[in-house]
Order: structure tokens, then C-alpha cells, then sequence
């Protein structure tokens, strides 16, 4: 039997995961299967078009639905009250500098399921949060990059 995987994140991704989950099931699926038959009504299937298009969009609904109920499923929600304050870990957000005298950036540390570095967040299987993760306020610490440098960042501060 093999290990499931576990999929660390906050309440806040278990929840949207969950939210996009009753979407697809209560309004997408039944969407999709009312232009499945509409398509059907058109006639010859080999080449219709809408009839392919739709099926091959229920394929990903179904796919995705089955995704988000493992996700839900093995969901490890993440405490930040779990470690010190002061200390970076999942669920908290994280200010740093890069060294000598870069600006400061501040990200949350997620479960890979809920990156969006554009939004600021990073996965706990970034690089960044990688090196990051048990260190605390004032603690410096040496990033690898992926082109194989490093680079040295200063953590400012640590949040809830």
C-alpha cells in the first residue's frame, strides 16, 4: 500500500480548495453535462465540434474534482501557534532583506497548494522558504539559488 501524500496548508487554502470544489461539482458539472446533451441533439458526434469541446471539459472538471477531494482529503492544516513567535515557519508571513542593503520583502509561507508568489506567497517547497523555514528575527541565513549562487538575506520580522 502506498503513502498518501500529505498536503501541508492553512484553514484559509483548505477552505478556498473546498469552496472551488462545490463549485465545480454543484454549478460547472451540471453545466457542462446540459452542453454535452445539447451538443448530443446536434446530430453526428464525429464531427461536432461543441460535442468534443464539451467533453473534453468535463475530462478536466472531473479530473480537477477528483484533485481537490485527495488535496481535501490528506490535508495537513497547519498551526502557526505550533513554534515560537519569532521563528519562520508554514502559515506565518516572513520579512527579509537581502545583503548587504537590498529592500525588504515580505512573504507568507504556504503549503504548495496555495503559492502564488504574486500575491506573496511562496510554497514551503520554495528554495527561499526552504532555507527559511525553523530560523528566527535576526538570524542570517544563505539562499541557494537555482542557478547555484547563493545569495544572504537578514529575516526583519516574523508575523501570524
Amino acid at each position: 500500500m502506498s503513502e498518501e501524500k500529505v498536503f501541508p496548508m492553512t484553514a484559509e487554502g483548505r477552505n478556498k480548495l473546498q469552496a472551488e470544489l462545490e463549485d465545480l461539482i454543484t454549478n460547472q458539472r451540471p453545466e457542462i453535462t446540459k452542453r454535452i446533451q445539447i451538443a448530443r441533439s446536434y446530430g453526428d458526434l464525429s464531427e461536432n465540434s461543441e460535442y468534443q469541446s464539451a467533453k473534453d471539459e468535463q475530462a478536466f472538471v472531473e479530473g480537477r474534482i477528483q484533485t481537490l477531494k485527495k488535496m481535501i482529503e490528506n490535508a495537513e492544516i497547519i498551526d502557526p501557534n505550533a513554534t515560537a513567535a519569532d521563528e519562520v515557519s508554514l502559515g506565518k508571513t516572513v520579512t527579509f532583506k537581502e545583503l548587504p542593503n537590498e529592500e525588504a520583502e515580505t512573504y507568507a509561507i504556504v503549503g504548495s497548494t496555495e503559492s502564488d508568489p504574486v500575491a506573496g506567497k511562496i510554497s514551503n517547497e520554495s528554495a527561499m522558504a526552504v532555507a527559511l523555514l525553523g530560523k528566527k528575527v535576526g538570524d542570517k541565513v544563505n539562499v541557494p539559488l537555482p542557478s547555484g549562487d547563493n545569495i544572504s538575506v537578514e529575516i526583519l520580522k516574523v508575523e501570524k
